[in-house]
């Protein structure tokens, strides 16, 4: 199998075009041979391993062989791995003769490819930058918007912005729409893709909108969601972006949502690559159509230069030439001119000029003077091609996922472990670190785009484009590594055995293509999408699965599916049941001794027999409805556990059995726990993340001073949350330079001080702080503070005694606060009148102000003064976005029955008891 993988990475690195039919064809078979043989030896180990002992990748080969004698010793087993054995060597042999003959050793490889440093934030904030931020496309795009040529004309325009693929449309949007969605009622921004149907467009709209969930829109049609969208928009002043529309038949669907009597000035954002799809968006005389154009000139040497040279040292007087040559094929093109440079881009040497001329002469005729697809794909192939085996097969398994879907960074790095993509290397034994690694890699290469957590500051996820999902949709269907079912033309359908299954949505044929069990008992991965998962075979069809990752919905009950036969599962590693209504997962889930992740968040009771699963790496479930039991010390293997309830002492003893634990998400339904749990944290050297909730009790907070007494947190600790309802009485006494690597804090501590800020402004690696202070006294934050804090969220009675400094948190571009105005009143009297002097103005990287009002006790002129100054406080010569929600802050001591809210269009309302309690 060693062999078979060496000729494997050795046929991957020449582009599939430069192959001889023959080769093709012998690695093909090679490749299935291969598949044949793993599964072999799956079997063999699931007839002699019990799971008491979770094996190491190094000593797997000596344990089989070891037990072997045993299984011989059954008879039937015996005749079963002896014809096994026979069947694979008379293939091999005619494998090799065939090797002989089509002269595979004269192969010659591409060079290997170089190591890239981890993704830099600057580079992403410049290309963003360069396609819209501040560049002159933003400019003219807002002005479009604005209507500044007729601002008495309120009615609804659209906008549409059309463009081939890789200029960059949806970045350019989208950095439009988070400049002014705060000058609108209600905002959203929707993807639709090739194939979309029109009812999931709409519900995307109203879920982004906020205005419904899922369980009573997905019960509607079409036409009744084009009523409902309309009515709720009908005197709105809304701005929804529908990003990436193929379709114009899709368009005269979703149109009649928008009602052209709304005139208090809504904005509609249409993307595509049509221009016919966009002259129809753009009917009448009031809207607009932005044609994209490619990146200047100079703008495109500044992108090109920026991923290849430091910014000290710019492009070298010899490469000169020959940058403007290759920016010259690329022709402007965003999407190309990033991906070149990432081939080119070296973390300690420039590459030579000779292999700058060698790709020159590869990339053809380039994009300038007829932009197609086919030499886009030609383009993104070099970053392909100049990939290591290991992260090719990474690429290619993210074609499981449909167009424009957000892939969670941490669901995909666990999938791919499951797969076997990621081995122990240089002797690290965590594989999740090493999966990051890969995902960082190809990130960096720009072959997948990050998505940043708004609140965390960091990438938790990532998107495909188009380009790149066409590119290695090709690839997988030239060497059968996915089957696609998405009820669509494009549907990718093996023409051999099917290995992984990507159900995504289905015509009838589909249907019954999935019904020959021949074709799918080999299948390895199974992932679906939903309304997909009504085509899930039974359980029992599978034989050999190792990933199973089921996505429903919580209104329907999928009565064709046993969830019992999971137990026959044997080999499964990955099992994900997200979003179905199962009151309790089987016994039968005990037997999956191989399992390395189990999620079931939907509310599933976990079986007793979870104990047993001595391999398991990763369990996430809902913390709220299923509690653990004794027993759960087993589970020695465990790396992360989410949202977990204890109830019993000797739970929280047995946790500290699991040393390897990064990342615990813990909801306590006792607080006499925290002394032994603050003796299981000691033992977690390796921990990353602590989340902690207060399930127990309904009087006031819940206090966490013990813990902080008795606990340091380790070296390794990125990230500690308290959630509300729990509290400090004070700050430990931590050592700021030992939590060198704390990232994210969440905390609420009864009183704060200038000499606490002191202490959280220390910390070395603090990017995202949110501070529940119960009593603040007057805090002033200074320049030397907070040095790489990008957001901060201050949550109090009276937050406004905080004073910014000139040049304070000169990184944050995010700061919110929550504030009672009946306590900024009291202040302001104390302070001539002036209700939020923060000095928000001396914050020199300021994007975005939230602020959250608590506005019970106050006039409504009163609330009105506030809101003018507070847009007052927070102005800056940059224009941040500012937010201010208000809310009534129903005081504690109010009677439910009693509570009025008087507002300016509304006489007056009453809130039910259960509204109140909410």
């Amino acid at each position: 199998m060693k062999s078979m993988q060496a000729a494997l990475c050795k046929v991957g690195e020449v582009p599939r075009d430069q192959l001889d039919e023959q080769v093709k064809v012998w690695a093909g078979e090679v490749r299935e041979l291969s598949f044949h043989m793993e599964d072999v030896v799956d079997k063999y180990f699931v007839h002699v391993d019990d799971g008491s002992k979770p094996a190491t990748n190094s000593n797997k080969l000596k344990r089989l062989t070891k037990q072997m004698a045993g299984l011989f010793t059954k008879g039937k087993a015996r005749h079963e791995i002896a014809d096994a054995i026979k069947g694979i060597s008379k293939q091999v042999q005619e494998v090799a003769n065939r090797h002989a003959r089509y002269n595979v050793d004269s192969i010659v490889p591409r060079p290997a490819a170089v190591t890239l440093n981890p993704l830099l934030q600057a580079l992403y904030t410049e290309v963003t930058e360069l396609i819209g931020i501040n560049g002159k496309r933003d400019e003219v795009l807002i002005k479009l918007l604005s209507n500044e040529d007729n601002l008495s004309n309120k009615k609804l325009k659209i906008v549409s912005v059309v463009g081939f693929g890789g200029l960059s449309k949806t970045t350019l949007v989208k950095t439009v729409y988070d400049k002014i969605k705060g000058d609108f009622n209600c905002s959203a921004f929707v993807s639709v893709g090739r194939n979309a149907a029109p009812k999931k467009v709409l519900m995307d709209i109203f879920l982004d909108l906020g205005k419904e969930k899922v369980s009573e829109l997905i019960q509607l049609d079409e036409a009744q969601l084009v009523k409902k969208l309309r009515e709720n928009l009908e005197r709105e002043r809304y701005l929804i972006v529908i990003d990436d529309i193929w379709d114009e038949k899709l368009w005269a669907v979703i149109n009649y949502a928008f009602s052209k009597g709304n005139d208090v000035g809504s904005r509609l954002i249409t993307t595509t690559r049509i221009v016919g799809v966009s002259n129809i968006c753009c009917s009448s005389a009031n809207d607009s159509v932005y044609e994209m154009e490619p990146l200047s000139e100079d703008d495109s040497k500044r992108l090109f230069h920026k991923r290849i040279f430091s910014e000290e040292s710019g492009c070298p007087r010899e490469f000169e030439e020959i940058s403007r040559d290759i920016l010259k094929k690329c022709g402007g093109v965003p999407l190309a001119i990033i991906t070149i440079a990432s081939v080119l881009a070296s973390d300690r040497k420039i590459n030579s000029h000779e292999e700058w001329k060698l790709l020159l002469e590869s990339i053809g005729r380039g994009l300038t003077k007829e932009p197609s697809v086919e030499e886009m794909l030609r383009i993104l192939s070099f970053s392909y091609y100049d990939l290591p085996s290991h992260l090719k097969t990474c690429l290619l398994y993210l074609c499981m996922f449909p167009e424009d879907c957000k892939i969670m960074k941490d669901q995909l790095i666990w999938l791919w472990i499951a797969e076997s993509f990621i081995q122990c290397e240089d002797g690290q034994t965590c594989l999740y670190k090493i999966g990051e690694n890969y995902f960082n890699e190809l990130v960096n290469r720009s072959l997948i785009q990050p998505v940043y957590n708004d609140h965390e500051c960091c990438v938790d996820a990532c998107r495909v484009h188009d380009s790149v999902l066409d590119l290695i949709r090709s690839l997988s269907r030239e060497e059968n590594f996915v089957t696609i079912v998405n009820g669509t033309g494009d549907s990718m359908y093996s023409q051999g055995i099917v290995r992984r299954m990507s159900l995504q949505n289905a015509t009838q044929e589909d249907q019954t293509r999935l019904l020959i069990p021949e074709s799918i008992k080999q299948v390895r991965s199974v992932v679906t999408f939903v309304p997909a998962i009504d085509l899930m075979p039974p359980f029992s069809s599978f034989i050999v699965l190792r990933v199973l990752d089921l996505v429903g919905s919580y209104n329907y009950s999928y009565n064709h599916l046993n969830f019992r036969e999971l137990g026959s599962l044997i080999h499964l590693r990955y099992l994900r049941l997200l979003e179905m209504k199962i009151d309790e997962l089987p016994e039968e889930i005990g037997r999956l001794q191989f399992l390395q992740v189990l999620d079931f968040r939907g509310g599933a009771i976990p079986p007793s027999t979870l104990i047993k699963l001595r391999r398991l790496m990763c369990l996430r479930i809902n913390g709220w409805m299923s509690r653990l039991r004794d027993g759960i010390g087993n589970l020695t293997s465990m790396e992360v556990m989410d949202k977990i309830s204890v109830d019993s002492i000797s739970i929280v003893k047995e946790l500290g059995k699991m040393e390897k634990l990064r990342e615990l998400t813990i909801v306590f339904r006792s607080m006499g726990l925290l002394e032994a749990f603050a003796e299981s944290l000691r033992k977690m050297r390796r921990l990353q993340s602590l989340v902690v909730f207060a399930g127990c009790g309904s009087e006031g907070l819940v206090s966490l001073d013990l813990l902080g007494e008795s606990w340091v947190p380790p070296e390794t600790i990125q990230k500690f949350v308290m959630v509300p309802g729990t509290t400090l009485s004070k700050l430990p006494a931590w050592n700021p330079y030992h939590l060198s690597q704390l990232s994210y804090l969440q905390i609420f501590v009864e009183e704060v001080g200038q000499e606490d800020l002191g202490f959280l402004g220390r910390l070395p690696a603090l990017r995202m702080l949110a501070l529940m202070i119960g009593h603040i006294r007057p805090l002033v934050i200074s320049a030397e503070e907070f040095c790489c804090l990008e957001t901060l969220y201050l949550i109090s009675n009276s937050p406004t005694q905080i004073l910014f400094q000139p040049g304070a948190l000169s990184k944050a571009k995010e700061v919110g606060f929550s504030i009672r105005l009946p306590v900024a009143k009291e202040i302001a009297a104390g302070n001539g009148g002036d209700w939020f002097d923060l000095g928000m103005g001396n914050l020199p990287s300021l994007c975005n102000v939230t602020l959250k009002v608590g506005w019970c006790g106050v006039t409504v002129g009163e609330a009105r003064q506030a809101e003018a100054a507070l847009q007052n406080a927070a102005h800056r010569p940059n224009r941040p976005t500012i937010i201010i929600k208000f809310f009534p802050d129903i005081p504690q001591d109010a009677n439910d029955e009693d509570v009025y809210i008087m507002e300016d269009d509304v006489s007056e309302c009453r809130l039910d008891g259960y509204g109140s309690d909410y």
